[in-house]
């Protein structure tokens, strides 16, 4: 049977896809590092009067949440075969 003329079921990757593993990792650490920016010392003379953990737990936040828009918005489709 050639690939054009499949049944015509598919489906999608869902939590298997590899951009939802990634967006929840990157978001999770994201989380953690956003809270001890906020409830923990900043130690400012160390990073030039930035509060490193803050920033960059705001940045981790940003791109997972982009990481599981994206794979929300263009699922990867499995096409169903029947060999």
């Amino acid at each position: 049977m050639s690939p054009d003329s499949t049944s015509g079921r598919t489906h999608t990757a869902g939590a298997l896809d590899i951009r939802n593993i990634i967006g929840g990792l990157l978001g999770t650490y994201g989380v953690i590092l956003t809270i001890t920016g906020l409830v923990a010392d900043p130690e400012t003379d160390k990073t030039g009067g930035v509060n490193a953990n803050l920033w960059a737990g705001l940045a981790l936040l940003v791109v997972g949440v982009g990481f599981l828009v994206w794979a929300r918005l263009r699922p990867v489709v499995v096409p169903e075969t029947t060999d």
